[in-house]
């Protein structure tokens, strides 16, 4: 059976819930997590999304700030939803997903941005970023959670390669490409160890990009992107990987979000 994820920091789920509905229609993933929800479990829509047919749905919801969703075609058992360096926010959420009969564990990350100071002396957004990603690492290696069929997907807001981001010398001391972030979100990739879904299809030298900031007036033309978006798998499932696709027109739709969506195929 071929199992199709989306991954899409949305920025405000009932703000773009037209665009989601859109891509859902259009392009119909089994599985679609989003990062950065923006709203309480309360507010989240539900009735929108089961209407399309994605009928099961996990929500880890913060008002006004974070949360990740995950909603699904098919049947979805809720694992955990982690308490990262203790902060209380919505940034982490874990399923089990029913696919033929075999579960696979996929978890969904909102990784802190780090604010604008790539130094954690003087800015506690750097220092909690840093955190957060020493945590996952930890806690991915002690929970083993890779040596069994898992999925992550997610914001990880780092852009780790130098072919991640439009220009590396000039990105190094910009938060999400530093040497510090880079070090540690390879860390997180090696503590399964992970296998990167997206480079698996993507060869290293080949420029990859997830996100263009809303700073730019015209994005398309500068791309001057990150890829701060990311799907992992682990090894036992590699062999299963099927096609890619990094949705960069869903960039361009109205009122966007400043990332777009990225599809992974897997048989498993």
């Amino acid at each position: 059976m071929r199992l199709n994820i989306a991954t899409w920091n949305i920025n405000s789920v009932r703000l773009r819930m037209p665009i989601v509905a859109h891509f859902l229609k259009k392009h119909r993933p089994d599985v679609l997590c989003l990062q950065e929800t923006k709203c309480r479990d309360g507010e989240f829509p539900y009735k929108r999304l089961k209407r399309l047919g994605y009928t099961h749905i996990a929500i880890n919801g913060q008002k006004g700030y974070h949360g990740v969703a995950i909603a699904s075609r098919l049947p979805l058992d809720t694992i955990g939803k982690r308490n990262f360096c203790d902060k209380g926010d919505a940034r982490h959420l874990s399923v089990s997903v029913q696919v033929g009969g075999r579960a696979i564990a996929l978890h969904n990350f909102y990784v802190p941005a780090g604010g604008d100071e790539p130094d954690p002396q003087i800015n506690p957004k750097f220092a909690h970023k840093l955190a957060f990603l020493d945590e996952m690492s930890q806690w991915i290696a002690a929970a083993k959670i890779a040596d069994n069929p898992a999925i992550m997907v997610g914001d990880l807001n780092v852009a780790p390669l130098e072919t991640d981001v439009w220009s590396h010398k000039q990105l190094l001391k910009v938060v999400s490409h530093t040497p510090i972030e880079v070090e540690k979100l390879g860390r997180v990739l090696n503590s399964g160890p992970w296998v990167d879904a997206m480079r698996h299809h993507v060869p290293h030298q080949e420029k990859l990009y997830t996100w263009w900031s809303y700073r730019s007036p015209d994005w398309a033309k500068a791309d001057k992107g990150r890829r701060l978006d990311h799907v992992w798998v682990s090894g036992c499932l590699q062999p299963g990987l099927g096609g890619l696709r990094v949705l960069k027109e869903a960039r361009g739709w109205e009122r966007p979000s400043d990332h777009v969506p990225v599809m992974i195929s897997l048989d498993v």
